[in-house]
């Protein structure tokens, strides 16, 4: 019996995926795909129902399988990627979350973040995690949890609570237990020191976090453990698991020092290899894990934007102006060039490189004649504009990242006009792959080479297709005069 089926399931922000790919070139065979809920109990504060989170993975699975055709023996692994920095806290006896899932988003620990960073621990806590004090990572969401659901903090003393972002909360579910996460995840919750590769017993104690609640830290590729049978009729080993960026980057096969990539989903997220050693940025960009396998880390600088296609749903969602995200790009072509509205997306606070978890969404340049033509271009804009602050800062702090291509994905992709403003902003080269579902392939690509039924990365590398290269061909003195309004509408933003 041949097993050269590999499932890869991709728990993101607003969506859960399955996709089976046929090893060994990892060719997609069937995708299920449910649509994930937020729940936004006050301004700022962003969950998700952990029961959701769990029902859907196993839903998709299980679709994608028998779409496949497949059984449980066709199937040599399951990878799993997931939303980074969501935390879930649990109960060891029951399984049953404490609370709802704090979503990556959330912003409701931003006071929390400014005391400590006014206490001066900062440059400690970047030292070792690499990361910076934000409402955006794990460890003030673990604190604030343990202070706000009744007898949390003392179940989590004696050992009764885990903490797990997605990936360890799916894992638990999936296996009956296993408290495991990879060193992916775990270099995002600024309680693991990226140096030693380990938690760290003073971080722990900054944030006021019991070490009995952390998952044990592995390989991003290996044997975590196996699905329950009564799951899918037999047991299937999960062999692979790393947060949804490290694996897009993992996808895009982007492993020598110099390449970049940036998906673009709710957020964007643009991280450069960097290879076996972890660059300090000097510009606020995060330091992080790469990848680890047989026990070895590599590394990447990286810089998040909050909001990316969630500007797009906004459109469609909060203002009404467009149907379906699609339209987005032909509505933007036809926007008055004579109009300069600039859209600064801080609906959840500014990510890398500011950092400002109190900035809110503004927009600049309305006139009597700017109409949903004009909002659509704004809000496709902002995207590329974002991204070039993040490339103008890692240039600040790795020469070699100076003439990079770049390699894109996610869903906003798709949009041959963004793409090519994103070109003509950056004045570099995009490069849009054959296969879009990088982060898929990548957690796919992770479970399968550890199954022993995927290549070297080498091979796996070659066999990398690119489906259209978007070259720059705007004016100079435009690319400078376009980019220089956005700087002014994020200072005034800001101030």
């Amino acid at each position: 019996m041949s097993k050269d089926l590999v499932l890869a399931l991709d728990q993101g922000t607003t969506s859960t995926r399955a996709i089976a790919f046929r090893a060994p070139q990892l060719a997609p065979v069937s995708v299920a795909r449910r649509d994930l809920p937020q729940h936004f109990p006050r301004s700022g504060w962003v969950e998700h129902d952990p029961e959701e989170l769990f029902d859907q993975s196993l839903a998709v699975l299980r679709e994608a399988l028998a779409q496949a055709g497949g059984t449980p023996a066709d199937v040599a692994a399951i990878g799993i990627t997931n939303q980074r920095e969501t935390t879930l806290l649990w109960n060891r006896t029951t399984g049953r979350a404490i609370h709802r899932a704090v979503v990556w988003q959330d912003r409701r620990t931003a006071t929390a973040c400014a005391a400590l960073r006014e206490a001066g621990h900062e440059a400690m806590v970047t030292a070792r995690t690499g990361l910076l004090i934000d409402p955006y990572f794990c460890a003030t969401k673990i604190a604030w949890l343990l202070d706000h659901v009744d007898g949390a903090r003392k179940l989590a003393e004696s050992g009764e609570i885990a903490f797990g972002t997605v990936d360890s909360w799916l894992l638990w579910r999936l296996t009956g237990g296993v408290h495991a996460t990879d060193a992916t995840n775990a270099s995002r919750t600024l309680l693991y020191d990226i140096h030693t590769g380990a938690w760290d017993p003073e971080l722990l104690d900054l944030f006021r976090i019991p070490a009995a609640v952390l998952p044990e830290i592995r390989d991003s590729a290996g044997l975590f453990g196996h699905t329950s049978p009564g799951l899918f009729g037999a047991p299937i080993p999960i062999m692979g698991i790393a947060g949804d960026q490290q694996a897009a980057m993992v996808g895009q096969a982007c492993f020598t020092p110099g390449m970049v990539k940036s998906t673009y989903g709710t957020g964007c997220f643009l991280l450069l290899h960097t290879g076996d050693t972890p660059v300090v940025s000097g510009s606020r960009m995060l330091t992080t894990v790469a990848c680890q396998l047989d026990g070895r880390r590599t590394y990447a600088l990286e810089g998040a934007i909050f909001v990316a296609g969630a500007a797009v749903q906004w459109l469609r969602d909060g203002l009404g102006v467009i149907r379906d995200v699609a339209e987005t790009g032909a509505l933007a072509a036809r926007a008055d060039p004579s109009q300069s509205v600039y859209l600064v997306p801080a609906f959840t606070g500014l990510g890398a490189p500011h950092w400002d978890a109190e900035a809110r969404g503004a927009v600049f340049g309305l006139t009597r004649a700017t109409g949903p033509a004009e909002f659509a271009r704004a809000a496709l804009e902002s995207v590329a504009y974002q991204t070039r602050d993040l490339v103008e800062a890692m240039r600040n702090d790795w020469a070699g990242s100076a003439e990079t291509v770049l390699r894109v994905d996610g869903g906003m992709v798709a949009s041959d006009w963004a793409m090519q403003f994103l070109a003509d902003m950056l004045g570099a080269p995009v490069d849009r792959p054959v296969v879009l579902e990088t982060t898929a392939l990548g957690a796919a690509y992770l479970a399968g080479h550890a199954a022993g039924v995927c290549p070297e990365p080498a091979e796996f590398a070659r066999g990398w297709a690119l489906q259209r290269r978007f070259s720059p061909g705007m004016d100079e003195a435009v690319r400078v005069r376009r980019y220089d309004g956005w700087r002014d509408a994020v200072r005034r933003t800001l101030t």
